[in-house]
C-alpha cells in the first residue's frame, strides 16, 4: 500500500497539502441527530464533506478491495437487499431476531487495521494513520474515532469487519440446521426445529466475546422470538403463513392512499418522486401487489408515476 502517495498522485496535490487535509479529516463531517425508528432517542449521523467522500471512495476501491464479506451479509451489496434477506427465511416455522447496540459507532480504527493485517498482510505506520484519519470521525473534544453513519465507505467496512463473526455464527447455524442472515446490525435466525433458537442469544453473546474484533454488544430489548401463526417481520417485510413475502397490510394501505392522492392532483414534485420510489420498491418486493395497483388505478396512472422525472 502507500495510501497518501497514491492520493497525492491521483488528486494532483502536494504531499504537504494532502497531509494537512488528512490530519483534519476526522473533523470534516456534518454531524446531526435523527430520531430512531423506535421513537426512543436519536441516532447521530456524521456525513463527510464532498472532498473527503471522494478520498474515501478512492482508498476503498484501490486498497480495501478484496477484503472478505460473508455471503450471509445481505446489506450494502449489489443485487442483494431486504427481499433477498427475507427470502432466506421462508418455509421455516420458528424465527428469532436480534440486534446490536450502537453498531457503527462501536467500530474503531484498530479493528480495520487488524483486519487489513489479517487478510492483506502488514500495513505501514503511515498507511495505518491514513486509514484511521480518512475513515473514522471524531469530535475535537473527544479523541475516540468511530465509524460514521453517513460515509460512503462505512457500509463496506462494517460488512468486512463482521466476517469472522459471520463465519463463526454461520458454522454453528449450519450444525444446528438453522438459517442465518445479517442485514447490517439485524440478525435473523429461522428453523423448523422447535426450541433450538432459545439457546442462540447466549451463543451470539459468546461469539461476540471471543472474536478478535469488533467489540459488539447485543441490544437485548430487540431480541424477539416468533413462529408461524404470529406476525413474523424480517427487516421490515412480512413472512406470511403461506410462505410468501409481503409488504404487510399497513404498508399496502399507505401506498394505495398515496396513489389515490396522486389521482386527485396537488402532489408536489418531491412527493411524486418519492411515490415513484415507493412503488418501485413494492414492485420488487411484492409484484402481485404492484399488479393489483395497476388494475385498481389503471395502467396510465401507475405508468405516469413510474415515468416521472424530478427536475431541479
Amino acid at each position: 500500500m502507500n495510501i497518501l502517495a497514491s492520493l497525492s498522485s491521483k488528486l494532483l496535490i502536494s504531499s504537504a497539502e494532502l497531509i494537512g487535509f488528512v490530519n483534519t479529516a476526522p473533523y470534516r463531517y456534518k454531524v446531526y441527530p435523527i430520531p430512531k425508528r423506535s421513537g426512543r432517542g436519536v441516532r447521530i449521523i456524521a456525513q463527510p464533506t464532498d472532498v473527503l467522500k471522494v478520498m474515501q471512495r478512492m482508498v476503498l476501491e484501490s486498497f480495501l478491495v478484496g477484503l472478505p464479506i460473508h455471503h450471509c451479509a445481505t446489506a450494502y451489496r449489489d443485487g442483494v437487499g431486504i427481499r433477498e434477506n427475507a427470502s432466506e427465511h421462508l418455509n421455516s416455522k420458528y424465527l428469532l431476531k436480534m440486534d446490536f447496540s450502537d453498531f457503527f459507532p462501536s467500530i474503531g480504527p484498530t479493528d480495520l487495521i487488524s483486519h487489513i493485517k489479517k487478510h492483506k498482510g502488514e500495513i505501514s505506520r503511515e498507511d495505518a494513520y491514513a486509514v484511521k484519519k480518512l475513515f473514522f470521525w471524531a469530535r475535537k473534544k473527544d479523541p475516540v474515532h468511530k465509524l460514521s453513519i453517513g460515509a460512503p465507505s462505512s457500509p463496506f467496512i462494517s460488512n468486512t469487519l463482521m466476517y469472522e463473526f459471520d463465519c463463526r455464527l454461520f458454522e454453528e447455524c449450519a450444525r444446528l440446521e438453522v438459517s442465518y442472515t445479517r442485514y447490517a446490525d439485524d440478525l435473523t435466525f429461522t428453523t423448523n426445529t422447535q426450541g433450538v433458537l432459545f439457546e442462540f442469544p447466549s451463543l451470539v453473546a459468546k461469539i461476540c466475546r471471543e472474536i478478535d474484533y469488533p467489540t459488539l454488544r447485543i441490544n437485548a430489548e430487540k431480541t424477539v422470538f416468533s413462529s408461524k401463526g404470529r406476525n413474523r417481520h424480517v427487516t421490515g417485510l412480512v413472512l406470511t403463513n403461506d410462505d410468501q413475502i409481503s409488504l404487510g397490510h399497513d404498508k399496502k394501505r399507505y401506498i394505495r392512499s398515496l396513489i389515490y392522492r396522486y389521482t386527485l392532483g396537488g402532489m408536489s414534485s418531491d412527493e411524486v418522486y418519492s411515490l415513484k420510489g415507493v412503488l418501485a420498491f413494492a414492485k420488487h418486493v411484492e409484484p402481485g401487489f404492484y399488479q393489483s395497483a395497476v388494475r385498481k388505478y389503471g395502467e396510465e396512472v401507475v405508468s405516469s408515476i413510474m415515468s416521472f422525472q424530478l427536475v431541479k
